[in-house]
């Protein structure tokens, strides 16, 4: 027993001085660059100023120089002055001083600004010495993108009450594809799910934020908003499905099998983050993929029961006119953007968004001909 307890002491001993170590090391690890604000948005030809900050114990002179990602000396997207800054050490050797750096747009284009100190040391914490900086060709473009945006988001938003108002005039559900509404309500709730969690989970977010240390998270509060409504608005359709007539309509054997798939997907990764395999950051990108295949079949079914019944009547139009809006402005936005920012590349170079938005509109367009046209 003696022994046991002087086994017990020294282990306890030396966990001690690890953690008095451990300690000691991230007292140590004091000195901050920082810049502030870390987002900034230049008009090409203007100049805007942001705040570099050094904080903790210095005692060395150091100097601080900046680079822009993406960029070259030769192709620079800002003018910085000065190039460098130098701090010298005070008498306490702590250091806590602020200095203005000025960015003049050159280009258009969006980068980063990093900030880095010379001579360089493993004390140093510089995972906020660097700014998001958006240079773009014209603030009259980022007005007119912004009333773009609220444009699609609110014509996306009331896309879903034409339909809800047509089944209740009416009184009936048919001619409105089951097998889209069950498509509909599950791409809507992986989408709500994926918005949530990283709006709102912390541990998400600082998984996001470790994968992309100058990242934003990207999901706003409009995002989260409009996922919520689309759940509830469509689950509303599917509770009329259950008062109003609805004829022989069911779910098919295939958005059945399609749907067991997808819950399959949810599933495995849901096994894979018990198991550690998966960060529940990937979960949840999972669930946006999921999102984004149901979007490619959802429509579809409906296509199909119109061609069938050779009608529209039970579909609302004016849910497809909303939903051409909002994709037809979406698709605008990012073209703006793009002429904006000099940013062709997140619409050409990853055009999943670009093309998912595309796609419903293509389709939008069927569904016109098919009313108007076709099946008048």
């Amino acid at each position: 027993m003696a022994a046991v307890c002087g086994t017990a002491k020294c282990v306890f001993g030396l966990l001690l001085i690890i953690a008095t170590s451990t300690t000691a090391q991230s007292n140590k690890t004091l000195l901050r660059l920082q810049f502030g604000p870390q987002d900034t948005t230049i008009i090409v030809g203007q100049t805007r100023n942001v705040t570099l900050r050094l904080h903790g114990p210095l005692s060395e002179p150091v100097a601080v120089n900046f680079t822009q990602t993406n960029a070259t000396n030769a192709n620079a997207y800002v003018q910085v002055a000065p190039s460098t800054i130098a701090f010298t050490p005070p008498p306490s050797n702590f250091i806590d001083r602020s200095e203005r750096v000025s960015l003049r747009g050159l280009r258009a284009g969006i980068f980063d600004l990093l900030a880095h100190l010379s001579p360089s040391s493993a004390l140093v914490d510089q995972s906020q010495a660097f700014v998001r900086v958006t240079v773009a060709k014209s603030w009259s473009l980022i007005s007119v993108s912004s009333v773009i945006g609220w444009t699609y988001f609110l014509a996306w938003t009331w896309s879903f009450w034409p339909q809800i108002w047509e089944n209740r005039t009416r009184a009936s559900v048919v001619g409105l594809s089951f097998d889209y509404l069950a498509l509909n309500l599950l791409g809507h709730t992986m989408y709500a799910a994926f918005n949530c969690a990283l709006f709102w989970n912390g541990s998400v977010q600082a998984e996001y934020l470790r994968r992309n240390p100058r990242g934003l998270i990207p999901v706003l509060a409009n995002d989260v908003a409009f996922s919520l409504h689309a759940v509830f608005a469509t689950g509303l359709i599917i509770v009329q499905c259950f008062f109003y007539e609805r004829g022989q309509q069911k779910v098919s054997y295939t958005a059945r099998a399609i749907m067991t798939v997808f819950a399959l997907v949810v599933m495995i990764s849901g096994v894979l983050v018990a198991t550690g395999t998966y960060l529940w950051l990937d979960f949840f990108y999972n669930l946006s993929y999921i999102k984004l295949a149901v979007t490619l079949v959802k429509y579809v079914p409906q296509a199909v029961l119109n061609y069938r019944r050779k009608s529209t009547i039970g579909w609302s139009i004016g849910n497809v006119l909303l939903d051409f809006t909002g994709g037809s402005f979406s698709m605008l936005q990012m073209l703006v953007n793009g002429y904006n920012y000099d940013d062709w590349d997140s619409i050409f170079g990853d055009g999943a968004k670009f093309g998912l938005g595309l796609f419903s509109v293509l389709f939008d367009v069927l569904f016109i001909v098919q009313h108007y046209i076709l099946y008048r």
